[in-house]
Order: structure tokens, then C-alpha cells, then sequence
């Protein structure tokens, strides 16, 4: 049985130089590129750990194809719905991208806790005595048929003293550090990396959803204090759990707003496109006193008379949204649960995603949830049009912030384990082959 893989690291930017950097979010429901240029920016009270702004020079907005619950199901088609992406970014930038962040719902993302300790060699912690404890740390955490996210460390302890931030430096006869390791299903992350490469583009780095959407929409006290960051995808509804600042647990459920949109054309007998938009434009998770009064066209399809028009009261919208609303917030609730971070509930809960703009998902999610409930939008980004200033578009958002953090993955690839393999070259790669037949 082979281990796990370790996906492209991302050197981390200068935090005094300007650059241009390109993400990919592909989504079961929409593929987003953005181009855009980050220029260093002075240290925020608000967003302290950001070192550069974000300007959008081009935008790339597609309906997803070949997709499902965040995974490829079909090579071709989701081929062609990142290059048309790509394609529509560039032309607004008028730049042509060699390499893409690229975010990741699919494949089960799960994630996992691990400790090591080792012996000092001097008196006081030394960067070789980091690096030591952090490989040992990034051997032990090695899964079978996994790739490997993101290894993020979550805190140090010197002999029996914990919670230390900064332990270089320190006095002490053992180091230990606690890491937190972001996994997904291997061939799910091959299969969506073979994609992007089949669009002459590199994987610069593979980014898990939830970790994207909390690097958008969260303050700093917000992610020291505690919070879980609930991310309402098309297929997958994600969660990401910050405390302490940083990270500390990633999931997701094979449900989301597809199984709305699903419900809706099955209770209607209409089509999943006349659905979507029922659920757009009139979806609520909340009742009213005037829902029973109020009616809306519903396009009936049926063997006897075809896309008839029939009013029914929007009260049948909500009686169809809302069951499924819940069963979801039920299993983010047992899943955090299962868990070990039922506390985290009573902190504060912040929501993403499309369905998360759905009337009455704050009221919803409190009675199931939590009492401190909000709605995420992302923060700190210039040149958004305003149908991308919503929750919908915080994971790509959030790509745009993960260059700023990169530096804080701790695994080390090269003795730890192997990067992902796609089972073809990259942009670069077949550059390079070229050049060798060539001349």
C-alpha cells in the first residue's frame, strides 16, 4: 500500500515586492480564475497576518462541467470549463498565466492531529532542532492512498511547558510540536491537477476549500478566539475550525445546494434549471405569515402538458428548502461533534458559500448551531465587482490571501515524501522536454 503524497508547496512572496499571482477555483457549480496583482500594504489592526493587497485585473467565470462533489468525474469537460475560465481572465488582464493556485472540496477532505518531540543537541532551540522535530513530525503523519494538503503547525512544547508560540532561542532539554495535517483522497487531487495541466498550466499549490474561504472572510480575533468557518458548495459543504489563530481541523459532507436545487425540481416536477432559479430568486429557509398568500410561477414538466405554468403558495418553496437546510447544518453539528470540537459552537459560526445567501440561513443555522452566527464576505480585496463581493465567491478570494501564509506549511517534501504525480508533465516539464528534442 503506498503513503501518502505531499501536493506542490508554495514558496512564500516577499513581503516588500509586488507580484502578479493567478488562483483557480473549481467548483462543482462554477469554475473562477482571477488574476490579480498584490502590492505590499502596512500591517492592519483588522487583518494583521496580510503582508500585500489584492487588485483584480482579470476575471474568468464559468459554469462547471465534468464535475461532481468537488471531484472530476468527466476529464474533458472539466478541461474545457478551466480553459474557458482561464481564457476570459486573461484576455480582461491581458496576460497570459503559466501556473495557478488551485482549491480543493473533493475527495473526502479529513484532517488529523499529530505530535513529535525530540532531544535538544545544545541548551537552547536551534533552527535545525525545528526542522528536525517538524520532519519526524511529517514522517508519523504519512496516511496511505492520502495527499497532503497542508501540515500546519499549531503550537511547540519545551519540556512541560505548552502553547508556546516562538520557541527558537528557548532553553530546554525537548522540543515537541503539535501539527495539524489537511489530507484528501489521492486520486481525487491527481485527477483535478491532471486537469489543469491539461491546460498547459502549472500547480503552483493545491489549497483545501474551507482553509481558502477562512483565509477571505475572517478577522484575526475571530480565528485566536475560535470559530468554524461553514462553506455551502454546490456539491460539498466544508468546514474549517481556526483557534489559536491558526487552522486546527478541516471536513466536509457530500451535500449541498445541487441537492436543494434537486429537491425542488423533483417536488415541482420542474427542471433543474427552472429549479435554481426558484431557489435564487424566492428560496428561504424561514417562514412568514405572507408565504401562504404569496405565490410564484412554477414551470411544470410533465407527459401531458409540456413547461405548463402553474402558481403554487412560496410556502411549498420553504417546506422543500428547509428540511434539507437542516439536514446539513445537522451533520456539520455531529460531525464537529464526533470531533472532540462541540465548543467551538457555543464561540461563533461564519457562513460561506452560495447557499449561504439564502433568507433566513443566520436564523437557521443559530436555532441548529450556534447563537453567534454571520455571514462571511470577503475582506481586503480591491476590484471586485459587486455580484462577487458575497459569500459565494470567498474561496477564490481566499486563494488570492494563501500566498501571504504560504510560508506556514510546515512539511517538508523532499524528505518527508514525494510530490503528487498526475500521470503527465506539467507546463514547465514539457517545456523542458521540448527544448532537450529541439535543439
Amino acid at each position: 500500500m503506498s503513503r501518502s503524497t505531499v501536493t506542490p508547496r508554495m514558496k512564500p512572496i516577499s513581503p516588500r515586492r509586488s507580484t502578479i499571482i493567478s488562483v483557480l477555483d473549481v467548483g462543482t457549480s462554477k469554475v473562477v480564475c482571477l488574476i490579480a496583482r498584490l502590492d505590499p500594504v502596512a500591517e492592519s489592526d483588522l487583518l494583521r497576518g496580510r503582508t500585500h493587497r489584492a487588485q483584480i485585473i482579470g476575471i474568468g467565470h464559468q459554469r462547471a462541467r465534468g464535475l461532481k462533489a468537488g471531484a472530476v468525474v468527466d476529464l474533458e469537460a472539466a478541461e474545457m470549463s478551466i480553459r474557458q475560465a482561464v481564457d476570459a481572465a486573461e484576455r480582461m488582464a491581458r496576460v497570459e498565466i503559466r501556473s495557478v493556485i488551485v482549491s480543493m472540496t473533493g475527495g473526502r477532505l479529513g484532517s488529523r492531529s499529530f505530535s513529535a518531540e525530540i532531544g535538544l543537541r545544545g541548551e537552547s532551540v536551534s533552527s535545525a532542532d525545528l526542522n528536525r522535530a517538524f520532519a519526524k513530525a511529517s514522517m508519523d503523519s504519512m496516511m496511505p492512498q492520502r495527499s497532503v494538503l497542508h501540515a500546519l503547525e499549531t503550537g511547540f512544547t519545551l519540556d512541560d511547558v505548552r502553547g508556546i508560540r516562538e520557541p527558537l532561542g528557548m532553553l530546554g532539554r525537548k522540543l515537541g510540536v503539535d501539527m495539524h495535517v489537511v489530507t484528501s483522497d489521492e486520486y481525487a487531487v491527481r485527477n483535478l491537477m491532471l486537469a489543469v495541466e491539461r491546460c498547459h498550466l502549472e500547480v503552483e499549490a493545491v489549497v483545501a476549500g474551507p482553509y481558502a474561504s477562512g483565509l477571505s472572510v475572517l478577522v484575526d480575533d475571530e480565528a485566536e478566539m475560535g470559530v468554524a468557518v461553514v462553506d455551502f458548495g454546490a456539491g460539498t459543504t466544508s468546514v474549517g475550525v481556526f483557534a489559536g489563530g491558526a487552522l486546527v481541523h478541516s471536513d466536509a459532507v457530500a451535500v449541498g445546494g445541487n441537492h436543494i436545487t434537486m429537491d425542488i425540481a423533483r417536488g415541482f416536477t420542474t427542471t433543474l434549471t427552472h429549479a435554481e432559479r426558484l431557489k435564487t430568486l424566492f428560496g428561504s429557509t424561514m417562514a412568514s405569515a405572507s408565504d401562504d398568500r404569496e405565490t410564484i410561477a412554477v414551470e411544470s414538466v410533465d407527459d401531458e402538458e409540456r413547461n405548463a405554468v402553474h402558481h403554487v403558495p412560496k410556502s411549498h418553496l420553504v417546506r422543500v428548502i428547509k428540511p434539507r437546510v437542516e439536514e446539513i447544518l445537522e451533520f456539520v453539528r455531529d460531525r464537529l461533534t464526533s470531533a472532540g470540537l462541540g465548543g467551538v459552537m457555543n464561540r461563533r459560526i461564519v457562513l460561506t458559500g452560495g447557499t449561504a445567501q439564502l433568507l433566513g440561513m443566520p436564523e437557521l443555522a443559530r436555532r441548529v448551531l450556534s447563537k453567534q452566527v454571520r455571514v462571511g464576505r470577503p475582506l481586503g480585496v480591491q476590484g471586485l465587482p459587486d455580484a462577487m463581493k458575497g459569500p459565494a465567491f470567498a474561496a477564490p478570494i481566499g486563494l488570492l490571501v494563501y500566498p501571504q501564509v504560504a510560508g506556514l506549511e510546515r512539511f517538508e517534501p523532499v524528505e518527508s515524501g514525494q510530490f503528487l504525480a498526475t500521470g503527465t508533465d506539467g507546463y514547465f516539464s514539457k517545456m523542458g522536454r521540448w527544448l532537450k528534442e529541439s535543439f
